[in-house]
C-alpha cells in the first residue's frame, strides 16, 4: 500500500519550471531520501506533499488524501520537520513539547521524546539558549511528539554534531521498526546510504533516477577500479569483473596494496546532477 502516490506533479514559478512532471510511489513503512541539489525542486515537491504549497498540475495522494485540501483528521497522522524552526525562546524545551503535544490525539510521553532526540538534561532550559544542534533536536522533538504515520524530514540533521547525528540515526531506526514512513531530504549522502531502503534524484524539476543506495544509477553494476602497487609502480585498471582480474594478476606478479572500489554514492550522484568535475 501507497503511503505517497505522485503523477505528474508540476510547479512553476514566473513561468520558471521548479517541479516538471514528477512521479514518485513511496510504500507504507518505507524510509525514502530524496536528493537533489539547491534550485532542484526538492523542497518545493515535498512542501506541496506536506500540504504547505499549491501545485498547479498532477495527481498527489498522501495518506490517501489529496493535501491540497487538508482536513485535520489528515494533520495529525503526519509529522513534518522543516529546515527553520518556529521561535519559542522564551518557553523551556519541556513547555515546547507539551505545548504541541496537545495538538494531538495520541501523543508520545512528553518526557518520552525529550529522551528519545537525546534533550533530557535540557528538558528545563528555554528554547532560546540551547545551541544550534540543540534546537534542531527539538524541531525534531515536534515532528514525531503526535505518533505520525508519516514523517517528513527535510534536512534534519544540519548542525549536528557526529555524535548527534548517530543518534538521530538510531532514533530513526526506531520509528521505522514501529511502522512509521518517512520522507528524509539531506545534503549528507551517508546518512541517505546508512537509513534509507530507497532513494531518489530530483535534479532541474525531474526525478532523473530512482532505486536502492546500492543500486542507484547502475552503480551495482559499474566497473570497479582495481589498484596495487607491482613491480613497475603503482598500477589501476577498471574492469567488470575485478575477481578475474586479481586472479590473472596474481599469477605473474605480487600485488602489493591491493584495493578494489566502486563508484560510491557520492560519485554515482554527482553525475546524475551534472556536477562531476
Amino acid at each position: 500500500m501507497s503511503a505517497i502516490r505522485v503523477r505528474g506533479l508540476r510547479k512553476a514559478y514566473g513561468g520558471v519550471a521548479a517541479v516538471d512532471g514528477v512521479d514518485l510511489d513511496i510504500a507504507a513503512g518505507e524510509v525514502f531520501a530524496l536528493l537533489g541539489p539547491n534550485g532542484a525542486g526538492k523542497s518545493t515537491s515535498v512542501e506541496i506533499l506536506e500540504g504547505h504549497r499549491k501545485r498547479d498540475g498532477g495527481e498527489v495522494h498522501v495518506l490517501g488524501q489529496d493535501p491540497g485540501k487538508p482536513s485535520g483528521d489528515w494533520r495529525a497522522r503526519i509529522g513534518i520537520v522543516l529546515q527553520s524552526a518556529t521561535d519559542a525562546a522564551e518557553l523551556t524545551v519541556r513547555e515546547v513539547v507539551s505545548h504541541f503535544s496537545v495538538y494531538y490525539p495520541n501523543p508520545r510521553p512528553v518526557d518520552e521524546v525529550i529522551d528519545l532526540v537525546g534533550l533530557t538534561d535540557k528538558a528545563g532550559a528555554r528554547a532560546g539558549r540551547l545551541s544550534g544542534g540543540q534546537r534542531r533536536r527539538l524541531d525534531v522533538a515536534l515532528g514525531i511528539v503526535g505518533r505520525p504515520e508519516l514523517l517528513f524530514l527535510d534536512e534534519p540533521t544540519t548542525g549536528f554534531d557526529p555524535e548527534a547525528r548517530r543518534q538521530f540515526w538510531s532514533l530513526i531506526t526506531l520509528l521505522a521498526s514501529e511502522g512509521t514512513t518517512i520522507l528524509l531530504t539531506t545534503h549528507y549522502l551517508d546518512e541517505a546510504e546508512a537509513l534509507a531502503g530507497r532513494v531518489a534524484v530530483i535534479a532541474r524539476g525531474r526525478i532523473v533516477a530512482e532505486g536502492t543506495p546500492k543500486t542507484l544509477g547502475g552503480r551495482a553494476t559499474a566497473e570497479a577500479t582495481v589498484r596495487w602497487r607491482g613491480a613497475d609502480g603503482p598500477q589501476t585498471r577498471q574492469t567488470a569483473d575485478p575477481q578475474k582480474l586479481i586472479v590473472e594478476l596474481s599469477r605473474h606478479e605480487d600485488l602489493a596494496e591491493l584495493t578494489v572500489s566502486r563508484p560510491t554514492l557520492e560519485d554515482v550522484y554527482l553525475d546524475l546532477i551534472g556536477e562531476r568535475a
